[in-house]
């Protein structure tokens, strides 16, 4: 039996790591590329890690192409890849070399090789991933927040009393990106017709810490958005930054969003029966948020488990759970590793054993 102490002690392996992103300017600027940029800083301080690029030259990152012309496989080099669509391009690419998939939403389609890890940024993501790909390693190192949102963020805190309340210049919060059209076109129209003060934000904010702590109430309802591309919420950063800045959230529930979100305690439906019941809450909600708010003692926790310092952690204790994989041959293209049948065979399986079932019996009786 290896012990857990074997497994965290193990001397460093996958020098450097190499975090690839399709670019880094304006673009590509987006939830998943300011997630990739995190971790690579966050695994700078563990272990040797770049950033590398692979649709645009840019004179401050290396160039994948040029890299792999370099460099021999396998290399020493643990690379990270994440972009959604691209993933299988980049895994074919690297064919021969260690690579992991950093996994944000879930439902491109594509079936990952044996022995590629998987490391979900959520539960929801995790679960598909465990049963897509049951026999490849597994692991789930959360998003977390970045440390403007934990220092100046205006939430309540346990020993401190509210600072959500009238002070506060804008009522209502929406970000028109993955807003649905019963927001944008029904809800906000509705709740300015009450009077309140309703902000829909589009375009880059340079403050967005400021411009949360400056709402009363935040809505967020991305199900059809996501919906509508087929697939996932890969985490859902948006309502946990409202959360830290003591906002009120009104939220789906869809995918990724349940890792963070519980109906009633840290987050309430949006889109709940109807449009006068959604009206009347977030009406109730800007006048008493202290009523409507996740608890301090909710928040602390929920803050204290979306830090970088516990996100780093988890990325040391996977670092070395995933050498000590690869010493044992488990992520070697070489050797046979496991894997298992793909859900169209299993499926023509079970179909195919119940009609020679059903013929057996109809022989049988005849």
């Amino acid at each position: 039996m290896v012990s857990k102490e074997r497994i965290q002690d193990s001397s460093p392996s996958f020098i450097p790591i190499r975090v690839l992103v399709p670019g880094t300017g304006p673009r590509f600027r987006c939830g998943g590329l300011s997630v990739a940029l995190q971790t690579a800083r966050l695994l700078s301080q563990l272990r040797e890690t770049e950033v590398v690029t692979y649709r645009v030259r840019q004179p401050s990152h290396r160039f994948l192409d040029d890299l792999l012309d370099q460099e021999n496989a396998p290399g020493e080099a643990l690379w990270l890849v994440s972009w959604g669509f691209d993933v299988p391009k980049l895994i074919k690419k690297l064919k021969g070399r260690p690579v992991a998939y950093q996994a944000h939403s879930s439902g491109y389609g594509f079936d990952l090789p044996p022995g590629v890890p998987v490391i979900a940024v959520s539960r929801n993501t995790l679960g598909y991933w465990g049963d897509r790909a049951p026999r490849n390693p597994l692991f789930l190192i959360p998003n977390g927040l970045e440390p403007q949102w934990l220092e100046r963020g205006a939430r309540p805190r346990s020993n401190e009393g509210s600072v959500v309340g009238a002070q506060r210049s804008i009522d209502v919060l929406v970000q028109r990106r993955k807003s649905s059209p019963y927001v944008l076109n029904q809800l906000v129209p509705a709740l300015k017709r009450q009077g309140l003060r309703v902000e829909v934000q589009s375009g880059w904010i340079d403050d967005l810490v400021g411009l949360f702590n400056s709402s009363s109430v935040y809505l967020y309802d991305s199900a059809e958005y996501w919906r509508g591309r087929g697939v996932s919420e890969g985490f859902g950063l948006p309502p946990l930054e409202a959360m830290a800045c003591g906002c009120v959230v009104f939220s789906s529930f869809n995918h990724a969003l349940i890792d963070t979100l519980t109906p009633g305690v840290t987050a309430h439906q949006i889109g709940c029966g109807s449009l006068r019941y959604d009206v009347q809450r977030i009406g109730e909600a800007v006048a008493t948020p202290n009523q409507w708010q996740a608890s301090a003692e909710e928040l602390e926790i929920l803050m204290g488990l979306s830090s970088e310092g516990v996100m780093k952690n988890r990325w040391k204790i996977v670092l070395n759970q995933l050498q000590f994989c690869s010493e044992a041959g488990g992520m070697s293209p070489s050797l046979e590793l496991l894997s298992s049948k793909s859900t169209w065979l299993l499926q023509w399986e079970r179909v195919l054993g119940d009609v020679l079932s059903k013929t057996r019996r109809f022989l049988t009786r005849n």
